[in-house]
């Protein structure tokens, strides 16, 4: 009996996909000048990724690459919406990062603080209590 390897290198690739997507287009956008070169780069991996999928002889390879490739062609959207969520300050801004300090100067909703980087109390909380809990930190345009 031969083993079928597609399964388990397919959930691999969605798990490591989504996974590195999601903590690599939080920090990505964070700290580039320019969004639109992590998107294009993003867009064209995931479109060579695509191709590379369609061309391969091998299907656990064509999985692979077709599962990366759109998690990837994803990715390059999720930099326009994750520019968004600062300006509505559903995301911390840097305020190292240009880009960022000019959000946190044009938009009044953007903030410096994590409202997600708090412990966990057991009931939703609102921005009021949300804020408290991070503790008192940088409280620029932090949504009351």
């Amino acid at each position: 009996m031969a083993l079928q390897w597609i399964g388990l290198v397919a959930a691999l690739s969605a798990f490591l996909g989504i996974w590195l997507g999601h903590v690599g287009v939080r920090k990505i956008e964070s700290v580039t000048p320019t969004i639109w070169l992590p998107a294009t780069v993003a867009l064209a991996l995931g479109l060579l990724l695509e191709a590379w999928s369609l061309l391969t002889g091998s299907l656990t390879v064509s999985a692979a690459a077709g599962i990366l490739g759109i998690t990837l062609l994803w990715d390059a959207l999720e930099f326009i919406r994750q520019e968004r969520r600062v300006k509505k300050g559903h995301a911390p801004a840097n305020p190292d990062n240009p880009r960022h300090a000019r959000i946190l100067a044009d938009y009044p909703a953007a903030t410096t603080l994590d409202l997600l980087d708090r412990d966990p109390v057991g009931h939703p909380v609102t921005a009021e209590e949300a804020v408290r809990l991070v503790g008192e930190g940088d409280r620029k345009g932090a949504p009351l």
